[in-house]
């Protein structure tokens, strides 16, 4: 069998700088010469109508990972919190992640934290950043807002389910700047984006000028973990369903991922959470 070929940015930590450089110019360029409106204004007065809020701890176990990049995830997070809450997105605006927080560098303070790299735990400057992409994530999936760029880290399942808050798969992915996690919004009303964090939580809200006349459940279903040639793997459909806030009603119920993982640890811990429990089904 031929052996495939290593993409450049694979060759080496020098290429891989290389490739990101290029990455962030050709994503700057972009922006510039786009016609997209980026929401920028922030106020400390909040919206009034709370439309979804949400929460997740700082300090989880994540397999073996060092507990000191935990830590300096949670000043991380504090300090890129600072830049995001209060942003108001108007109709027709776009958020971006990037444009509100900026490059995270020591410079600004940011510390070595938990970052996953082509499958791996790893470290690096302003690690975490995917936990309040994360949040920010399934805040809007509660919304009528329109997620306009979204990246996974598609095809792997990195740790077991160690008090998991939300659906798996419902993740995000980003890398300054050309990973980019933005939402659009489409409606009529202005909309909030409030981000902070306390000793022990990542906590967020999405608010708005005036109430909404539906709102939205995201579920599981068909989840399960298989066995298979190369491993283990987990498997289930992640649906929104879309309900009328007076009759409760469903008005409409949309697949917006499927999942198909490849675990990444010891398939003895599959089944160990505390709001889920799983049953093995193994592939004949």
């Amino acid at each position: 069998m031929e052996k495939k070929r290593k993409l450049f940015c694979e060759i080496s930590p020098f290429t891989y700088k290389l490739s990101s450089i290029k990455c962030q110019i050709v994503r700057k360029m972009q922006d510039i010469f786009s016609k997209v409106s980026f929401a920028k204004q922030r106020q400390k007065e909040l919206l009034p109508i709370i439309i979804y809020s949400s929460k997740s701890l700082i300090r989880r176990k994540l397999g073996n990972v060092d507990m000191q990049l935990q830590e300096n995830k949670a000043l991380n997070l504090k300090l890129a919190t600072r830049k995001l809450s209060g942003i108001i997105i108007k109709p027709g605006e776009v958020f971006s992640f990037w444009h509100l927080v900026g490059s995270c560098n020591k410079a600004k303070g940011y510390q070595a934290g938990l970052l996953l790299s082509n499958g791996k735990a790893t470290s690096g400057i302003g690690g975490g950043m995917c936990q309040l992409t994360n949040l920010i994530h399934w805040l809007i999936l509660h919304t009528p807002l329109e997620i306009v760029e979204h990246h996974h880290h598609d095809g792997l399942d990195m740790f077991p389910d160690y008090g998991r808050q939300i659906p798996f798969g419902t993740g995000t992915s980003i890398a300054y700047n050309y990973l980019d996690y933005r939402f659009m919004n489409p409606t009529e009303q202005d909309f909030q984006v409030v981000v902070a964090t306390t000793d022990k939580y990542l906590c967020g809200e999405i608010r708005a000028n005036k109430p909404l006349s539906t709102k939205y459940h995201i579920k599981v279903e068909d989840e399960y973990f298989s066995k298979e040639d190369d491993g283990y793997y987990r498997n289930g459909k992640i649906l929104r369903e879309t309900l009328d806030c007076t009759t409760g009603n469903i008005l409409s119920s949309k697949l917006i991922k499927k999942n198909h993982a490849k675990l990444m640890y010891d398939s003895k811990y599959i089944g160990i959470s505390s709001k889920n429990s799983y049953e093995l089904k193994e592939l004949s």
